[in-house]
């Protein structure tokens, strides 16, 4: 017995000492990154993560890159080198990409209340940063990945390139709406609030409206009119709320023929094996952000949706935007058989802010780099 603990100390220290100069040997060849001949090679390889990952398994004796963690030491060596950073999002992306997958706790079309595992708030948390792979399980144009649940054929190139005319005009022109508003994030610091059930409050000001609010007041400054409908549509009955915030979108529409776009915002609620929830985290400049994630709708599931096409087309370019701009923000388009109204306009997205686990003022800021590019979108499309 005491020789194997024996072996296992020893183990564990070659294994320190050898990822402590992997990692000096990594960083001290990316200083001769400054040499001009080689900055633009050698940086161009770090910033695919393989390259380093690949590089400190192999003076590990990993066989799968992918299960080598950084942390610690290495991670603060790692930030020292600007060769090292550049890669380091890039390496960390990958290690969360292989993390397992969330399991789902809402059902395709959200007909049915959620239940909660029994944690308590302020239970450890998943941090996770959702990215699409290429695998042959997500469909895929440049930057832009989509999950097809629906299983319908889709070329997301010719969306990525389609003519999308809304035609705004005068009036109110974008309406924000929460068929599950009640919906809110893990407490955090001076955001707290009395649960409705799990997760859920009717306090508009620690729930996914608020998160709304700070969308509307995005588009105002960049000059749209917005109209934002704050009623809880999922209390105090969660059954039918689709069906409750449809009627809404009707007299909505009807009241103001000129809204041409129209976001359904919530928020996703997923957790790990054991039950923890899961956060969906990015960065933008040093800050945490929740990510964000577009669920469009189809006909695949009988319902008439003619015009889903036209909706997937905007939710294309505008992922195309939010990849371009911001890395990691926007986690892989879902496309799934329900409609979940989006055939009462052609500019209809469906757009989740994190997860249960994400605290609010992180999906505040990810909601409003959101609006932010969807604003300029509109704006590029000359309407």
């Amino acid at each position: 017995m005491r020789d194997k603990r024996k072996r296992q100390v020893l183990q564990i220290v070659r294994r320190a000492v050898a990822l402590a100069l992997a990692i000096i040997g990594v960083w001290a060849l990316s200083l001769t990154a400054e040499l001009p001949a080689l900055s633009g090679s050698l940086r161009r390889l770090g910033e695919n993560g393989s390259l380093l990952l690949g590089f400190l398994a192999d003076q590990l004796g990993v066989d799968a890159p992918d299960e080598l963690q950084i942390a610690g030491v290495g991670r603060l060596l790692v930030n020292q080198s600007a060769l090292l950073s550049a890669a380091a999002d890039a390496v960390f992306a990958r290690q969360s990409a292989a993390q397992e997958e969330p399991n789902a706790l809402e059902e395709e079309d959200h007909g049915s209340q959620p239940e909660f595992p029994a944690t308590t708030q302020g239970s450890d948390v998943v941090v996770h940063t959702a990215v699409g792979q290429d695998d042959g399980s997500y469909l895929k144009t440049e930057d832009v990945y989509i999950k097809n649940s629906a299983g319908l054929e889709v070329d997301v190139a010719a969306l990525a390139a389609a003519q999308v005319d809304l035609g705004l005009g005068e009036g109110p022109q974008i309406l924000i709406i929460h068929t599950h508003g009640s919906e809110a994030y893990t407490m955090d610091g001076s955001d707290r609030y009395v649960e409705s059930d799990p997760y859920r409050t009717t306090d508009c000001n620690q729930n996914i409206v608020r998160v709304g609010d700070g969308m509307a007041e995005v588009f105002r400054q960049a000059g749209f009119g917005v109209l934002h409908d704050t009623n809880l549509y999922d209390y105090p009955v969660y059954e039918d709320s689709y069906d409750r915030s449809r009627a809404a979108l009707k007299r909505w529409l009807e009241q103001y023929p000129t809204i041409k776009v129209v976001l359904d915002v919530h928020r996703d609620a997923l957790v790990s094996k054991e039950g923890a929830p899961y956060k969906f985290i990015t960065e933008y400049e040093g800050e945490q952000v929740a990510q964000v994630m577009l669920v469009m709708g189809s006909n695949d599931g009988g319902a008439e949706h003619p015009n889903w096409r036209d909706n997937l087309a905007l939710a294309v370019q505008l992922q195309m935007r939010l990849a371009q701009k911001y890395q990691n923000l926007a986690r892989p388009i879902t496309l799934r058989s329900s409609r979940f109204n989006q055939d009462l306009s052609s500019g209809s997205l469906l757009v989740e802010v994190g997860g249960h686990g994400n605290t609010l003022q992180e999906a505040i800021a990810g909601g409003k780099l959101f609006a932010r590019e969807m604003a300029e979108l509109l704006q590029a499309m000359g309407t």
